[in-house]
């Protein structure tokens, strides 16, 4: 978390109050959550509605299960929030670096079982077919064990609704031109347990719940909250700084005989996975946690499990080669001196297993 928004966290909790009570401490709770949500949306620039979530896993949940959407189309590399809450949807596929690269068909309203490719790897699609009533794309903008940047902005959705998971993005890069978006607090320095549905148009899913305008179920974490929209106001552009550190990481993995994911699509420098021929995910994650070095196995979010990662699989990757992927995170604080540890612990191990 950022100091100032442990700052502002502390100091919400110390006049908290419910913002749907109706007497004065009420009221002035209420009048505090509409400015900070006003804050949150100039911050990210964003003049939709915003429904406050206890993060991004529930804003997906509720998107994709009340849309007024008849059909859902996603990606088989999507988080597993996505996955899990769209069980029927039709996955669209990816090519080796994780990026939608296909025309899809759906003459008729069915879905096509062959896919014509796109004219090159890694264009973005062009979402055809005569009946596009009632569709909506669900697609992660920034893939959160690859980092690697879906251009959404180029996608050709004439008439569908598009859904962005901006957990990995928001508050790093623009938002995209999207029908709603997902964001996570704790992605940019925020507090962990608050995140937020952004929706340019209410009407685009069914209500539920005593609170948010009806939309969400659950007093309000006016503390976090308010934390959230002081991360907001005071993130500094640090990507620049990650990118010179992980281009040297990059480098140094490679020069070792590793594997970089996704090395020529546009990944985003807070995350990048590296794979180690020869030593599974999980031997290394238990040799760089005895050096002090916290990385983790796919997504961080299941990396408890060491599930070898669904991503890696749809991207082509082989159970072995999945297997053997690492994914590290860049933040704020990260130094060249941490990468340089880093980097003599990955040495180290490499050439043992060689």
């Amino acid at each position: 978390m950022l100091p100032e928004a442990k700052a502002a966290m502390v100091e919400a909790l110390e006049s908290w109050s419910n913002p749907s009570s109706p007497h004065g401490d009420g009221r002035a709770a209420r009048a505090a959550l509409e400015d900070a949500r006003r804050r949150i949306g100039a911050a990210l620039g964003w003049d939709g509605q915003i429904i406050f979530t206890s993060g991004a896993s529930e804003a997906i949940a509720i998107a994709l299960t009340r849309a007024k959407a008849a059909r859902i189309l996603t990606s088989p590399v999507e988080h597993d929030s996505v996955l899990r809450v769209t069980p029927q949807a039709e996955r669209l596929p990816v090519d080796h670096n994780g990026l939608l690269n296909s025309r899809h068909s759906r003459e008729g309203g069915n879905p096509s079982p062959n896919p014509t490719p796109v004219a090159a790897s890694g264009m973005a699609p062009r979402l055809c077919g005569d009946d596009q009533a009632g569709l909506l794309l669900a697609v992660q903008h920034v893939n959160n064990e690859t980092g690697v940047i879906q251009p959404l902005d180029q996608i050709d959705r004439d008439g569908i609704i598009l859904f962005a998971d901006c957990a990995q993005g928001a508050g790093k890069l623009p938002l995209p031109n999207a029908d709603m978006i997902a964001v996570s607090a704790h992605k940019f320095g925020g507090p962990p347990g608050i995140g937020a549905l952004l929706i340019k148009d209410l009407t685009l899913i069914h209500p539920g719940g005593g609170q948010e305008q009806g939309y969400r179920a659950g007093t309000e974490n006016l503390p976090a909250i308010i934390a959230m929209a002081a991360a907001l106001e005071a993130r500094a552009d640090w990507l620049p700084k990650a990118a010179i550190l992980r281009a040297k990481l990059d480098a140094a993995v490679e020069a070792s005989g590793g594997e970089i994911v996704a090395r020529d699509a546009p990944r985003i420098p807070s995350i990048a996975s590296y794979r180690m021929p020869g030593l599974s995910a999980r031997a290394q994650l238990i040799q760089f946690d005895l050096a002090g070095i916290s990385v983790s196995a796919g997504s961080a979010c299941s990396s408890g499990s060491l599930k070898t990662s669904h991503v890696l699989h749809a991207m082509g990757w082989d159970e072995t080669q999945a297997g053997e992927v690492i994914r590290v995170s860049f933040g704020p604080a990260t130094s060249e001196p941490d990468i340089d540890r880093f980097i003599a612990a990955w040495t180290k191990m490499a050439a043992r297993a060689r």
